[in-house]
């Protein structure tokens, strides 16, 4: 009769490496869940008030998109930033010369300077009119994206 080989005795505990993996794809550093955010703020916030005037009795709001083509363009950018991250996740990625943290801080430099000559000059048609909320929600949208695109590059590295 044969003896049956002996088992080996199965490890009780893990090592703490293992234990804690993360066991799904779509972890995302803290630089790229900024990035993401900030530029769906930013997208989203040129649909909100930027100037207000009080014509007469009713308070008037303007949104971004009517403005003219410069929170068009602000709008275009906050979804080329959402682009980025959603290409990251889909596996596509740029090629090594052209990081993405390079263009994320690109891309906010450009909307926050966009952002910032629609703040400091208010067009003619709209005028008497304050700034509203949104072109500040705007401006800080466009300054996240810059801390977005400097927080992956230092995770980059």
């Amino acid at each position: 009769m044969q003896t049956p080989e002996p088992v080996p005795p199965e490890q009780p505990y893990a090592e703490p490496a293992e234990r804690f993996a993360p066991d799904v794809a779509w972890v995302w550093g803290a630089g790229e869940r900024l990035s993401w955010l900030a530029g769906l703020v930013l997208t989203l916030s040129t649909l909100m008030g930027w100037y207000v005037g009080n014509v007469d009795d009713p308070t008037i709001a303007i949104i971004g998109w009517h403005t003219g083509t410069i929170a068009k363009v602000v709008f275009v950018i906050g979804l080329a930033v959402i682009a980025l991250s959603l290409m990251r996740q889909a596996g596509l990625e740029l090629p090594a010369t052209v990081p993405e943290s390079l263009i994320t801080i690109v891309l906010g430099s450009l909307a926050t300077i966009l952002v910032l000559i629609r703040l400091i000059s208010i067009p003619e048609e709209f005028q008497p009119a304050s700034r509203g909320i949104g072109i500040w929600i705007s401006l800080a949208a466009a300054i996240l994206v810059i801390v977005a695109g400097l927080l992956r590059a230092s995770e980059e590295l």
